[in-house]
């Protein structure tokens, strides 16, 4: 599933939830779902963290000693 589907079935559940209320089914997708959303969220931060270049060390590794 695609993060913007994802996305969306997480706001039906809870618009749902909001007006008539979920399942005991509809909590538990609800749930993982948001799991997903969350880790998804979680590895692609931890990328973003991984590739960033500090201009020092640049610097440093580009000083001739």
């Amino acid at each position: 599933m695609d993060i913007d589907k994802l996305i969306a079935r997480i706001n039906e559940l809870s618009r749902k939830n909001k007006t008539v209320g979920l399942t005991d089914e509809e909590t538990k997708e609800r749930d993982e779902l948001r799991q997903r959303y969350l880790n998804n969220f979680k590895s692609n931060f931890k990328q973003q963290l991984d590739s960033i270049k500090y201009v020092e060390d640049e610097e440093d590794n580009n000083i001739k000693h």
